[in-house]
Parts: C-alpha cells; structure tokens; sequence
C-alpha cells in the first residue's frame, strides 16, 4: 500500500473542499485506482459520482489510461469532462 495524492479539477472540486484526496491503495494501474475510488467516494453526491467514470487521470506530463501504470510519485490530477463551444 501506498498513498497516493489526486487533485481535483472543475465540478469535482464542489465534492471535496480540500481539492484533493490522499487515499492508501495497492493498486498498480490507473484502472484498479479508479475502482478503488468509487469505493471510496460513496459519501459524495450522486452528480459528481457519476463523474468518476468518464473523467481522465494525469501524471505531471501526461493523460493516463486505465491500462498504464501509476506514477512512481504517486501524484495525480483527476480531470472530469468539460463541454464548451
């Protein structure tokens, strides 16, 4: 296990004043982080939730897919979808 710190962006930082979340994981992956998450965010509203699985991670340099591994710092941006014209 290893703590690893996400901040959060646009509507998800109205679910967490902090803007961020430190959260103990095993997880290796991206994806296996993202199922974890869920879990861990059952307290949030249902809005920012539903959220979760359409939102992207990023490293410093780079938007991650669940299939790549987290970085070894273990800092992340989490990254919902906007829309805008």
């Amino acid at each position: 296990m290893r703590t690893i710190e996400i901040q959060l962006f646009g509507a998800l930082r109205e679910a967490e004043p902090s803007a961020r979340l430190a959260v103990e994981s095993a997880a290796t992956h991206v994806g296996q982080l993202r199922k974890e998450l869920a879990v861990a965010m059952a307290a949030w509203p249902p809005q920012a939730r539903a959220l979760l699985p359409r939102s992207a991670f990023a490293s410093a340099t780079t938007v991650l897919r669940d299939a790549d591994r987290l970085p070894e710092d273990g800092r992340l941006a989490l990254l919902p979808p906007v829309s805008g014209g």
